[in-house]
C-alpha cells in the first residue's frame, strides 16, 4: 500500500466515523421529536382537535426550506424529508383519536 493509499484509507475511516456519529444524532433527535409529537397527538385527541394542521405544516415546510438553503442543503430534499415526517406524525395522531 502506498502512502497516499494509507492516508486516503485513514481519511475515509475518519469521515465514516463522523457520519456514524451524525447518524446517531439524527436517530436520537428523531426519537425526541416523535416523543413531542406523540404528546401533541394525545393532547389533540383529548380535546377533539383534528390530527393534521395544514397551516402549521405549510409554515413548517417553508421554514425548513429556508433553513436548508442556509445550511447548503437541497431545499427540495428537506421538503420531502419533512413531508415524510409529517405523514408519520399524522398517522400517530389518528391512532390516538381511535
Amino acid at each position: 500500500m502506498t502512502d497516499a493509499t494509507t492516508r486516503a484509507a485513514a481519511l475515509l475511516k475518519e469521515h465514516r466515523e463522523s457520519i456514524d456519529r451524525l447518524d446517531a444524532i439524527l436517530v436520537y433527535t428523531l426519537g425526541e421529536r416523535f416523543k413531542r409529537t406523540q404528546a401533541v397527538g394525545r393532547l389533540k385527541a383529548d380535546h377533539d382537535l383534528p390530527p393534521s394542521d395544514p397551516a402549521r405544516e405549510a409554515a413548517q415546510i417553508e421554514r425548513l426550506e429556508d433553513l436548508a438553503r442556509r445550511a447548503d442543503l437541497d431545499p427540495e430534499f428537506a421538503k420531502k424529508f419533512l413531508n415524510f415526517i409529517i405523514a408519520e406524525v399524522i398517522q400517530h395522531h389518528k391512532k390516538h383519536q381511535e
